[in-house]
């Protein structure tokens, strides 16, 4: 038995500056579900990303709000990982009796009581929640054994991982389009991923400008760096194998998420009829679920989130699946800090290639002591003991504990 008990289970929010350049932070929006419907669909980017400034702050800078869940211990050290106003609240009144009193490094233990005594939750935001106190137990972890989490897991096995941008929030203009992946390619990326605007809803003109995207895209950058492409949910199995067909001679490296979550079958009969890879799993939850994936040969790439899926405990166990079965696992990560824990404990064989949101993570990295963010088209590990998160109370103009 560890010689530490949890104490306590508190929940935070912080808000500080982001200072950006450009009019607005969030230029553009990707394409939803939900647009099928039209007062959705007429919804703009101000209207689904509301994050205003701080009144009394620059109009350049951005108001990031951050959420953490806060384990504390009988010894003095404390686990620390990012959370959401929704998995807060699971945590402190849901979870919290199940952690006192509990051995904070008996992870795997934490982990099956909490699945087990929330047998309604086994995915979306109660299994968010779980992923959340699983990352922050093994922040507690780390921090006992003097050690960053990967190399609890056996890393490092690879010294830094190559990054792709990924551009959600950038405008489609196609000017624009042009001069941003030229950047990026300039600072060093050999990869990047853009967002769809269109639908089926939208008729052949959405479909012009899907095309236009693709082909703006490779002019700019040619066919030595890598183009992914994610259509978040809201194509159909028709619209996304002819597109497909149209997108072929792009080479995208992968097409993303072209159909909900749960049309496993669906997805399966897209990947049979298209040569581009199809990627997906950003909204799927456990080794369960992608056991599942794996069975109906539904994906050619796995993307969980650390974060989402089930946490550093999880997503271990799920990269072991998709290792056994040859499926690479790229991790969705608009939080690189959580994600490098995955990356650098899986060879490159397994998870070749990093995704670092290049909107999102700055605003989850806003209230650090150090962002962990690409150097030349490369991510190198941080070497902190635990998941490496440390607030910079200097930049927090609030912080506000759950009563």
């Amino acid at each position: 038995m560890s010689e530490l008990l949890v104490t306590d289970v508190k929940f935070f929010t912080v808000k500080c500056d982001l200072p950006f350049d450009g009019e607005d932070y969030w230029e553009e929006r990707l394409v939803r579900p939900i647009d099928i419907y039209p007062d959705y669909d007429a919804e703009g980017t101000r209207e689904i990303y509301q994050n205003p400034a701080r009144k009394g702050a620059s109009a350049k800078e951005l108001e990031a709000t951050n959420s953490f869940v806060e384990i504390t211990t009988d010894g003095g050290i404390t686990g620390l990982a990012p959370t959401t106003p929704e998995s807060g609240w699971m945590i402190r009144n849901l979870f919290r009796p199940h952690l006192v009193g509990k051995d904070p490094l008996a992870t795997e233990r934490i982990w099956d009581q909490l699945f087990r005594i929330n047998v309604h939750g086994r995915k979306g935001l109660s299994m968010m929640a779980i992923s959340h106190v699983d990352c922050a137990l093994w922040d507690i972890v780390g921090k006992v054994r003097g050690e960053p989490v990967y190399r609890l897991l056996g890393g490092p096995v690879k010294e830094k991982i190559r990054a792709y941008a990924s551009c959600l929030g950038l405008s489609l203009d196609p000017k624009m389009v042009a001069e941003r992946a030229a950047m990026y390619v300039e600072e060093g990326y050999t990869a990047m991923k853009w967002f769809f605007r269109w639908a089926p809803c939208h008729g052949a003109k959405g479909e012009e400008k899907n095309i236009e995207l693709v082909k703006t895209l490779r002019d700019a950058v040619g066919y030595g760096v890598d183009i992914m492409l994610d259509c978040w949910q809201s194509w159909s199995v028709p619209y996304t194998i002819k597109m497909a067909k149209k997108l072929e001679r792009y080479e995208p490296a992968w097409i993303e998420e072209p159909l909900m979550g749960d049309m496993v079958d669906e997805v399966a009969q897209i990947k049979a009829a298209v040569d581009i890879p199809i990627s997906g799993g950003e909204h799927e939850y456990t080794r369960w679920g992608f056991m599942n994936l794996a069975r109906r040969n539904a994906l050619d790439i796995w993307q969980p989130d650390v974060a989402w899926a089930g946490g550093i405990s999880e997503v271990t166990k799920i990269c072991a699946i998709a290792s056994s079965a040859g499926i690479p696992v790229i991790p969705h990560s608009g939080n690189a800090p959580i994600s490098q824990h995955i990356w650098f404990s899986q060879n490159a064989v397994t998870t070749p290639i990093a995704e670092y949101l290049v909107k999102w993570n700055p605003i989850h990295q806003a209230p650090l002591e150090e962002q962990l963010i690409p150097r030349r088209g490369y991510i190198r590990p941080w070497k902190k003991p635990g998941l490496g998160i440390e607030l910079d109370e200097n930049k927090i103009t609030q912080k506000v504990y759950a009563e």
